[in-house]
């Protein structure tokens, strides 16, 4: 597990290194400046020309040390300044003054007169910005983006991007390496955020380990996982039958839409489950026992909840006496009886309950359902249902999606999956993972199915429903990741999602394998 900070988060980080456990901020400085050069290095040649546009802040002093090193190796540095001086740390102040003892070239930006720039270093802001940047700032962010460096290297976050959100304050600078300090930034993984910073590189400055549990005052902290992750998948013992694995049943399908209950149980049996029932309109029999012979089948009548309610709700009490873990919503539709049928389900059942997809919409369109919602109950929204499950706007959800995640959450005392490029996974206790797995290509119809399934089979070998859901979306985005790899941008389907996904585990069980490309890691 990895930890993400915010910005307020690495300030108290910050703090209590330097006052609490005494290391000092020279210390962490120069180790953090040793991190940026040996990055730029890594890009550079002898002949190239560098620029290091920096704040008054500590992360200006950052890359003032930064350009010191790199010009003390016989680079071509320039130092950029921007801001107030007279209101400069004092570690900006040290930094400058060693800078200009050393005969580097020193200049405000508005005396800069722009000429070869091939690597910046943008170290403006760093994790600071908590405004959009405006009159002088917005120009020398301008300037770097027009600065035709061929790479562009940001300290701790690319200026423009909120350290907590990833949203764009104003106007941002877009970096093809971001180095960061301690811990990953929880704005890194967001977006935009996250695309602004290209490839993440975490470096140990020297933070006190223990630190980072010192900042919960200071607002959750979010986590997302790594290969090492995959420790937390339930161990299969050798003496065992399919009983042990656990009863998943999967309400789903009305007449036309038999595929999501196919792919929702497919993805519970690749995931592990031992047994997978689906509950499905009688009009997709056939094609539910052809495409999956190993499912247990029920079906009912679309008429039967209004016109035969005893016997309705008689058979769901049966099924929800049967089951472990109850999948309710994928392609029900929105017809009469979706109603009915939701709130039988939600009044029997006394088991974890994943609800997706057209599950969801009715709940948005009768609020009193959640009435009945208690803490084993996993939402899986996309941002157009929780729009509707929020009465907010998706680009109100946008502004700040963890927190949209975490209010449904703790409002409700349940698990929320907040699916997007980066989805979000909060619980009722005020858990919160952000997801790194994934890509693009997993935007087909029908992903979204295989992914409520994979929880499913999760929370049926014993998971917890934050661990389940959490875990769920990590192997549903490695697996998008190993087909993209191996065939391309586009031609991905979510049936080859469900089964690619039971296939994880063999190779990311080997640290010597496949490390998650987006982020470079510790």
């Amino acid at each position: 597990m990895r930890y993400l900070v915010t910005g307020n988060q690495m300030k108290e980080i910050d703090r209590y290194t330097i006052q609490t456990v005494g290391i000092p901020s020279a210390v962490l400085m120069e180790r953090a400046a040793l991190a940026v050069a040996e990055t730029v290095e890594t890009l550079a040649a002898y002949s190239l020309h560098i620029w290091a546009v920096c704040g008054t802040g500590n992360n200006g002093a950052d890359g003032i040390a930064a350009g010191r090193i790199l010009h003390n190796k016989g680079y071509k540095v320039t130092i950029i300044l921007a801001g107030d001086p007279q209101r400069g740390t004092e570690e900006f102040y040290l930094q400058r003054h060693i800078a200009q003892n050393l005969g580097m070239q020193v200049v405000e930006w508005k005396d800069f007169l722009p000429g070869r720039c091939d690597i910046l270093i943008d170290a403006l802001f760093g994790v600071g910005l908590s405004r959009p940047a405006e009159g002088e700032y917005l120009e020398v962010i301008h300037m770097m983006e027009n600065a035709g460096a061929s790479k562009v290297v940001a300290v701790d976050m690319p200026s423009g991007i909120h350290s907590g959100s990833g949203q764009i304050m104003g106007a941002a600078v877009r970096a093809d390496m971001t180095v960061t300090f301690g811990w990953r930034k929880l704005g890194s993984v967001l977006y935009p955020g996250r695309e602004y910073c290209g490839q993440v590189k975490v470096c140990d400055i020297g933070f006190a380990p223990d630190s980072i549990r010192l900042v919960k005052g200071e607002g959750t902290v979010a986590v997302t996982f790594g290969p090492e992750d995959l420790e937390r998948l339930p161990v299969r013992p050798e003496y065992s039958n399919k009983g042990t694995f656990g009863k998943v049943l999967v309400v789903a399908g009305s007449e036309n839409m038999g595929g999501a209950a196919y792919l929702s149980a497919l993805a519970a049996y690749r995931m592990g489950a031992g047994l997978v029932k689906v509950m499905t309109d009688e009009r997709n029999r056939q094609i539910i026992q052809q495409l999956l012979p190993e499912a247990v089948l029920a079906t009912y009548r679309a008429d039967e909840m209004e016109e035969e309610p005893a016997v309705f709700n008689q058979k769901v009490e049966e099924e929800c006496a049967w089951a472990d873990v109850i999948v309710l919503g994928p392609g029900i539709g929105r017809g009469p009886g979706v109603y009915e049928l939701m709130r039988a389900f939600l009044t029997n059942a006394y088991v974890p309950m994943i609800l997706d997809a057209d599950g969801l919409n009715a709940v948005a369109r009768y609020s009193e359902l959640t009435q009945y919602f208690t803490e084993n109950i996993i939402v899986t929204p996309h941002m157009g249902e929780m729009a509707r499950l929020t009465d907010l706007t998706i680009e109100q959800l946008q502004e700040d999606i963890v927190e949209a995640a975490e209010g449904f959450s703790l409002e409700h005392g349940i698990t929320c999956v907040l699916k997007d490029a980066a989805t979000v996974v909060t619980g009722r206790d005020g858990q919160v993972y952000v997801n790194i797995s994934g890509n693009s290509c997993m935007a087909k119809a029908g992903s979204g199915d295989v992914l409520t399934g994979v929880i499913a089979g999760l929370l049926v070998q014993g998971c917890e429903p934050w661990d389940a859901a959490a875990l769920g979306v990590y192997l549903h985005g490695l697996a998008g990741d190993r087909i993209r790899a191996r065939d391309g941008n586009h031609g991905m389907l979510a049936r080859e999602l469900a089964d690619e996904v039971g296939k994880v585990e063999r190779q990311y069980r080997d640290f010597g394998g496949m490390i998650h490309q987006k982020e470079i890691p510790l």
